[in-house]
């Protein structure tokens, strides 16, 4: 007899210790094991405006990564509640990107920019006084023209992106201004120390992009006109058939914080050179 109660004694300890429960829900009984903290799968509310990241790639031409942005639509231009908004980012406007295409994960840096000079027999851009002779090889190459960012991304393999692709991976599903407070998504006047800083240093965006606001301003393909956002198409749309200079997206280092927005698009000429301006790849660079 006391044998038997020492063995009910056991069973409850081991039912105790294991996490069993017994439950009646009306007339029916079920028995549920209680998994270990390290087996339970959460059901965790995804947070506002986030998007799962696409694929990531390496492209073996110039040794950086690029992510595979899908289609869908998205409203382009001055966003809802944002009152420091220009008027060339003016009227917000629904855009449909119809086709997938591949962006670079982060700005090109300036290791990459030197296998595309010694493949090409380019020269390098000219060093700025905060990196002499391109010692931080993980910075953004700066001091490039349009030219010299479209030459880069055509012997990559791909082109610039258009001004729509560049907003719609930047804001990755978000409606916001910026994908996160400005001091923990960008590089900028207050707390760049007037410099470039290696890429990816700062808190990416939904669709896993660094550096998308901030650090330096990004070439894109499209030509510049103030008003474009009056008549541009709502499905795929590249910009003006002709300009006279190019759109730039994203702020940089020396950027006050109401230039570091997704809506933000300012203009340069194709042969500016400058220690501000940098760029990424996109479009086809590499097949899904």
């Amino acid at each position: 007899m006391k044998f038997r109660f020492l063995i009910f004694i056991l069973f409850l300890a081991v039912i105790a210790k294991t996490g069993w429960s017994q439950q009646t829900p009306g007339s029916l009984r079920s028995v549920r094991l209680a998994l270990p903290p390290a087996n339970r799968v959460e059901a965790r509310p995804q947070r506002a405006g986030s998007v799962l990241p696409g694929k990531v790639q390496g492209n073996p031409k110039d040794g950086l990564k690029y992510i595979w942005i899908p289609p869908g639509a998205f409203v382009m231009g001055c966003s809802l509640g944002d009152d420091q908004c220009f008027d060339q980012e003016k009227p917000p406007h629904q855009v449909k990107i119809t086709e997938g295409f591949w962006i670079g994960q982060t700005e090109v840096t300036v290791a990459a920019y030197k296998r595309f000079a010694a493949g090409t027999g380019r020269p390098m851009a000219p060093e700025p006084i905060f990196n002499l002779d391109w010692k931080d090889e993980q910075t953004p190459i700066v001091n490039v023209s349009w030219d010299d960012a479209q030459a880069y991304c055509t012997w990559a393999g791909g082109r610039l992106p258009t001004e729509a692709e560049w907003e719609y991976a930047a804001r990755a599903g978000s409606t916001e201004a910026r994908y996160g407070p400005v001091d923990e998504v960008a590089w900028y006047y207050a707390n760049s120390e007037l410099r470039t800083h290696p890429v990816g240093e700062k808190r990416a965006n939904g669709f896993g992009l660094y550096d998308m606001l901030g650090n330096v301003w990004e070439w894109v393909n499209d030509w510049y006109d103030e008003g474009y956002y009056k008549y541009s198409p709502s499905q795929d749309p590249s910009g003006p058939a002709s300009g006279l200079q190019h759109v730039l997206r994203g702020g940089s280092w020396g950027s006050l914080p109401r230039y570091a927005r997704v809506s933000v698009r300012i203009r340069g000429f194709s042969g500016d050179i400058k220690g501000f301006n940098g760029f990424r790849c996109g479009g086809d660079v590499l097949k899904p």
